[in-house]
């Protein structure tokens, strides 16, 4: 029996964050680090590898060594679709590592659109460069043929401990797992190409899968999970209908299934949201491909100076101004890759503070529109919504959230959630007896916002916010693709 102190990292977009936590959860120590992924031309977005595993290794080591403590396992989160090429032999990356929110392998998904049903039925996920396996196809095509493809925490996971292994929340993010299985499916590695790739074993999040000398003495490797997946579980969305929204680079709303992989018929997606325990958990999700990009977006324009900014130059109302921050194109339920950002209903008189306050209404119109889409395919509305990530700061942000979703709208008292989550599952593998809601704990909302709008405020201002979003579609929307979920 060990203390069930667990040194979690969240691997990141734009940074790596690595936590200590007690078998209590009551974090100890915890180091930052920035990533700096590059937005190129043609929507392409790519990260170093060689600054993941940088940052992994220096976020971990400063947060053991200011802990003062000695860990009992590692765990860690991961962006979920983010892929790179590497060798096997030599742990070497052979290509950058492509963000999942890269859009060049947008024609690779165009060119098999005639296996869209196939590809929904058997993954719960949509035919989009937003997964794995198109970007996994594009660097084959178009960087190496040589080693392995695969998402980044097979390849961090390698340099820790040498297994070659992914969890099955990540797995099902590829476009290559059988979601009702949970293994590797002939047909759609056929469908992208890959039938000759080495792919990693699939593992359950509690499953321990070596041993790491790389923060100190000789510990288990375990916790492995996506990062929106284990926000879902430090949040304790652990019942059928409780939902969270995570409001990072992107905002990702996921509501909790349980046993049961039933498909989106409104355009969300259908994932593992975890195996621990020998069971499945499965979760319906949407993503916003910009919240905290888009708020990076503004700042570089010189609206602000930073996030920080965002309550005090906000205006008190848009008035009238709507913005649709679609800057890397439109997720669900639009599907949409080819979308582009409007800014609509501007005047002579209109400030820069209507302008950020209609990106922040935009973020929280999208967010609306996922829950909507949620209620409707679990035949019953969200009741309310737990939200967690650096955007949980702004007051006006989450106002907006509340009064447009029509629910009251909890803040998650820490803003370490994706760590916290991963570190649950690990103490799950190093105590036999925990249950998944012990491992978990208890949480109290640090605040709670109420729906100030009227239901037909909030309804005329998505109405207005839909009509807009039509003006921000591509010419080649894929309805097609929405339509086969």
């Amino acid at each position: 029996m060990t203390d069930g102190i667990v040194l979690a990292i969240d691997q990141g977009t734009s940074g790596t964050k690595a936590i200590v936590a007690d078998g209590a959860g009551q974090v100890l120590a915890i180091a930052e680090q920035a990533i700096h992924p590059r937005y190129l031309g043609g929507g392409a977005v790519e990260q170093d590898p060689a600054e993941l595993l940088a940052s992994v290794l220096s976020t971990g080591r400063q947060a053991v060594a200011e802990a003062g403590v000695r860990i009992d396992a590692v765990a860690l989160a991961n962006q979920g679709e983010t892929v790179l090429a590497w060798d096997r032999t030599t742990g070497q990356p052979l290509s950058q590592a492509i963000v999942w929110q890269d859009r060049r392998s947008e024609q690779i998904c165009v060119d098999r659109a005639e296996h869209a049903a196939l590809v929904a039925s058997r993954t719960g996920l949509v035919l989009d460069p937003y997964f794995s396996a198109p970007k996994m196809r594009w660097l084959r095509d178009n960087v190496t043929t040589a080693g392995v493809v695969t998402t980044t925490d097979t390849w961090l996971v390698h340099h820790l401990c040498g297994a070659f292994v992914t969890d099955t929340s990540t797995a099902s993010r590829s476009l290559l797992l059988d979601l009702d299985t949970q293994r590797w499916d002939d047909r759609l590695l056929g469908v992208f190409g890959l039938e000759g790739e080495q792919l990693p074993e699939v593992v359950a999040s509690d499953a321990i899968v070596g041993t790491t000398t790389a923060f100190g003495p000789e510990v288990p490797v375990t916790g492995l999970i996506v990062d929106q997946q284990a926000a879902l579980l430090a949040e304790s969305c652990l019942e059928p209908g409780t939902a969270k929204c995570t409001f990072g680079t992107g905002a990702f709303l996921l509501a909790q299934l349980g046993g049961t992989s039933s498909r989106s018929a409104s355009g969300l997606t259908t994932s593992v949201a975890w195996t621990l325990r020998d069971s499945t958990s499965f979760c319906v999700d949407g993503q916003v491909y910009t919240a905290a990009s888009a708020v990076r977006w503004i700042k570089e324009l010189g609206m602000i100076a930073g996030a920080h900014e965002l309550d005090t130059v906000s205006a008190a109302s848009s008035e009238g101004v709507l913005c649709v921050p679609a800057l890397a194109g439109l997720g669900s339920p639009w599907w949409d890759a080819t979308a582009t950002a409007t800014w609509t209903g501007m005047t002579l008189s209109s400030t820069k503070g209507h302008l950020v306050r209609s990106v922040l209404e935009g973020i929280a119109a999208q967010v609306a529109e996922l829950m909507r889409a949620v209620g409707d395919d679990m035949g019953t509305p969200l009741t309310r919504l737990r939200v967690d990530g650096g955007l949980t700061r702004s007051k006006v942000l989450m106002q907006a959230q509340a009064d447009l979703a029509q629910v009251p709208v909890d803040v998650y008292p820490s803003s370490h959630a994706t760590p916290l989550g991963a570190a649950a599952c690990a103490r799950l593998a190093l105590d036999p007896q925990l249950t998944v809601s012990e491992a978990v704990g208890d949480w109290a909302a640090t605040h709670t916002y109420e729906p100030q709008w009227s239901a037909e405020q909030a309804a005329e201002h998505l109405r207005r916010w839909e009509s807009a979003v039509t003006a921000s579609l591509g010419s080649q929307s894929n309805q097609d693709t929405k339509e086969s979920v």
